[in-house]
């Protein structure tokens, strides 16, 4: 598990090869990835847009942008933490993400980002 801390915000990375939706043979690897989002401020935060930088060992990136997290805009209460679970496919046998969200402190209404730490998705088997 991998996280960062950014403005009393603490995200948590970790991440799953699954097998049962991957086909090695025609260059499918399916990967989930558990991201927990810690408020560890005296106001609650909103999340309002997800921005992930994805990479492919094969050289290949791509960008992803949009609002919230699989369809919510979740609101974090001081102390709380929302926890959701997301997926990847890639190419090859391995790659990494990084990114941020963008946040709303509820209490004076002022932006900011929330940054993901860089985590690799790797298949078992390609350590071996």
């Amino acid at each position: 598990m991998v996280f960062e801390i950014s403005q009393g915000v603490k995200i948590s990375v970790e991440t799953y090869y699954q097998p049962e939706y991957s086909n090695p043979l025609t260059g499918e690897y399916m990967f989930a990835y558990r991201i927990t989002i810690e408020n560890n401020n005296t106001y609650a935060v909103k999340l309002l847009r997800r921005h992930w930088n994805i990479f492919d060992s094969n050289g290949s990136y791509k960008e992803v942008d949009g609002e919230g997290v699989v369809g919510v805009l979740p609101v974090i209460q001081p102390g709380d933490q929302y926890q959701y679970v997301s997926g990847c496919n890639l190419k090859t046998e391995m790659g990494k993400m990084i990114g941020h969200y963008l946040m709303e402190n509820l209490n004076n209404r002022q932006q900011f980002k929330a940054f993901i730490p860089e985590f690799e998705m790797i298949a078992p088997f390609k350590n071996n």
